[in-house]
């Protein structure tokens, strides 16, 4: 597995959580869950304004072994989906912690994070699978 981003927080559905300036969130699916999927062929993010309760199904990743959820790693309101993915969906297996995240959204509660796992917790935690 490849180095994880330590500034990042995981859930132990594969999603990953980066904490943005602004507040927001950005969200996308951990370099081991996308090279568990294999070569992405189409990916369906919510639509902007909808809201997330934590662990709800919001997006779908379809590679050529299968389609998967993606799950809201804390509850909030979704501000906007990765535009890039509607022509280039093979950018989250080559980009998984940059230019292939998933959606954005503001957190109800920031303080639900800290139910998230760390990148040395979630090392630990895919190698224990």
């Amino acid at each position: 597995m490849s180095e994880l981003p330590g500034d990042l927080k995981y859930s132990k559905s594969h999603e990953w959580v980066r904490v943005n300036e602004d507040g927001t969130l950005t969200v996308g699916i951990t370099d081991h869950a996308q090279d568990q999927l294999g070569d992405m062929v189409y990916v369906e993010v919510p639509e902007e304004g909808r809201e997330l309760d934590a662990g709800e199904a919001c997006a779908v990743v379809e590679s050529v072994k299968a389609a998967s959820d993606v799950y809201a790693p804390v509850a909030g309101t979704v501000v906007g989906g990765n535009p890039l993915l509607d022509g280039a969906p093979e950018t989250v297996n080559s980009d998984a912690y940059g230019e292939g995240w998933l959606l954005r959204m503001t957190p109800a509660d920031s303080a639900a994070l800290d139910g998230l796992m760390d990148a040395t917790a979630y090392q630990a935690f895919v190698e224990s699978e």
